[in-house]
């Protein structure tokens, strides 16, 4: 599993149990808030727990067409991201970025499974190359290497071409080293085809 760097504090969820075991209560929801109706806020860092966090949210509120990202500075666990971005790809959910959202690493794969994502002008889109946690980094193994083709095949899942996956995931890896970040400009967010 790739231990992706991040310099925020992570969160602590608690999980809260009712006397009725089966019943999901807000605390279950994770990084996922009500806004409305048709509207999820998504804000703190991802980690093993997001896909159940998720699968609770939608399935308690299913008629959620839009997410807003807040801060979320990255992912401890691919794994799961994708596995919760996947599910928001096929729930077609649109994923928005207001002027302060600040998203980074892993939450930056779950922003590219939205059906339509948006942003607005001071929003912040951070990558880097990840690290396997001794030591190794993405970009010493050469492009091709079999230990590129889960990100790349991620991209393929939420509907990228095999060349647009390619070229966004070798441009993220060789863009800052794993314990840095390089923010996106206007014009790579368009190059690569971040917003629709």
């Amino acid at each position: 599993m790739r231990n992706i760097f991040t310099s925020y504090v992570a969160f602590i969820f608690i999980m809260v149990f009712t006397s009725c075991g089966d019943t999901i209560s807000e605390e279950d929801y994770g990084i996922f808030s009500f806004q409305d109706d048709q509207t999820v806020i998504m804000d703190g860092l991802i980690d093993s727990d997001i896909a159940t966090y998720w699968n609770n949210y939608i399935s308690d509120h299913p008629n959620t067409v839009r997410m807003i990202m807040n801060d979320c500075p990255g992912s401890t666990d691919d794994d799961a991201n994708w596995e919760a971005a996947k599910s928001i790809y096929a729930n077609q959910i649109d994923i928005h970025l207001t002027s302060t959202s600040v998203i980074a690493s892993g939450a930056v794969d779950l922003f590219m499974a939205g059906n339509v994502k948006t942003r607005e002008a001071g929003s912040k889109l951070g990558v880097h190359a990840w690290s396997d946690g001794n030591g190794t980094e993405a970009t010493e193994y050469p492009e091709g290497h079999i230990e590129h083709q889960d990100a790349i095949a991620y991209y393929q899942d939420i509907g990228y071409s095999l060349k647009e996956a390619e070229s966004f995931y070798y441009f993220t890896i060789n863009a800052a080293a794993a314990a840095d970040i390089h923010w996106m400009t206007d014009s790579e967010i368009e190059l690569y085809k971040v917003l629709d």
